[in-house]
């Protein structure tokens, strides 16, 4: 009896141990705070949660242009859809914010098939910029986008300044939307398929007129396809830029050599993924030392030290592209990733930015 007595003991024990670690593991819960921010309001809050007796609480939300992200982690245009298309695989209010793809004044098509390849640790993609249009936009996707907390940013695209312009004058209609990205990564019609991102007269040029027709700030996403990415960044910022994102793809291609012909239909294509991520981190790096509005960094991001990477060396935020693709929880897990570092370094976000110690020297 003694013996079996124990036993009930040591269960019992065991059980209870069991439910503590659970309940622990549940932590609080989590209310939703309203969006909007200002600058002081950000810095009071930053200094009232690492005084609190409660224990570190660090705050991984970000300003750019005026637009409160509740975190710095956003989806990047081309790779997520128009957002839905993912809802039924993440919470979509877990992300900072949604970059649909490109849109277009008038609807797009975009390549013929094949339209993307696998490389080594990347991916190359011709898609041709297919989109349903700016009005279709307004009237059948950017519905379900004002249902979420996540900030909708959208990327915007032309063949001539006047298609940029006309295309933002038909989105500025659009209740719901908190920023434009501006792709200057385009060939243009009249000048015989130079892209706008790589002069800098020509990124004045589409900037310039693409901010004033805007209603809402205005990013301006790079080209990495030029020989000194900081002339170009300066260009967009004294154009009005509001903020920049870098970096859009790198050209590249790929042949089937038992066939010798090209792997996609358009010959060349946009090269993204891991393989590009040092270069990338690099071109944010000299960017932000030679720009003083914000950037968002792009290149490859797949876990939270990929995104931090960028943070220290000056991005605001960062949008995961190429691994929306193979693992789509990646946006979120990347989330939870750098709030662990900062609560394990008792930092903010706002502390990490630009925050890289380097001797005072030239880069190479």
């Amino acid at each position: 009896m003694a013996k079996g007595k124990k036993q009930k003991s040591k269960a019992e024990n065991r059980k209870s141990k069991v439910e503590t670690r659970s309940a622990s593991a549940a932590g609080p819960i989590r209310r939703v705070t309203d969006k909007t921010i200002t600058p002081e309001s950000a810095s009071s809050s930053v200094k009232s949660a690492k005084s609190a007796d409660s224990g570190f609480v660090p705050r991984i939300d970000t300003l750019i242009a005026g637009v409160h992200f509740g975190n710095p982690v956003l989806t990047a245009s081309g790779t997520f859809g128009y957002g839905r298309e993912f809802a039924h695989l993440i919470d979509l209010n877990l992300l900072g914010g949604i970059v649909v793809k490109g849109i277009s004044a008038e609807p797009m098509p975009g390549n013929p098939p094949p339209r993307i390849y696998e490389t080594e640790s990347g991916m190359l993609n011709a898609i041709g910029l297919q989109n349903v249009g700016a009005r279709k936009f307004l009237e059948e996707k950017l519905p379900f986008l004002r249902t979420l907390r996540t900030r909708c940013i959208v990327n915007v695209f032309g063949y001539s300044t006047e298609d940029y312009v006309r295309a933002i004058e038909i989105l500025n209609a659009g209740d719901g939307i908190d920023a434009y990205e501006l792709n200057i990564s385009c060939p243009i019609t009249r000048c015989g398929g130079m892209v706008y991102g790589n002069d800098p007269k020509l990124t004045e040029e589409v900037v310039a007129a693409s901010k004033r027709a805007a209603r809402f700030p205005l990013f301006v996403k790079l080209s990495p396809n030029v020989t000194d990415i900081t002339v170009l960044a300066r260009a967009a910022e004294s154009a009005g830029a509001d903020a920049l994102t870098l970096v859009n793809t790198f050209v590249g291609m790929a042949i089937d050599i038992e066939t010798r012909t090209p792997r996609v239909s358009n010959v060349t294509a946009g090269l993204s993924g891991p393989a590009i991520k040092p270069v990338a981190l690099r071109m944010v790096y000299q960017v932000a030392r030679a720009v003083k509005i914000p950037i968002v960094g792009i290149g490859g991001i797949a876990t939270a030290e990929d995104a931090l990477e960028y943070i220290i060396a000056g991005a605001r935020a960062v949008q995961v592209g190429t691994a929306n693709f193979y693992a789509p929880e990646t946006s979120p897990r990347v989330v939870e990733g750098i709030r662990e570092y900062c609560r394990r370094k008792r930092t903010h976000l706002s502390e990490l930015v630009g925050s890289l110690r380097v001797t005072d020297r030239p880069v190479s």
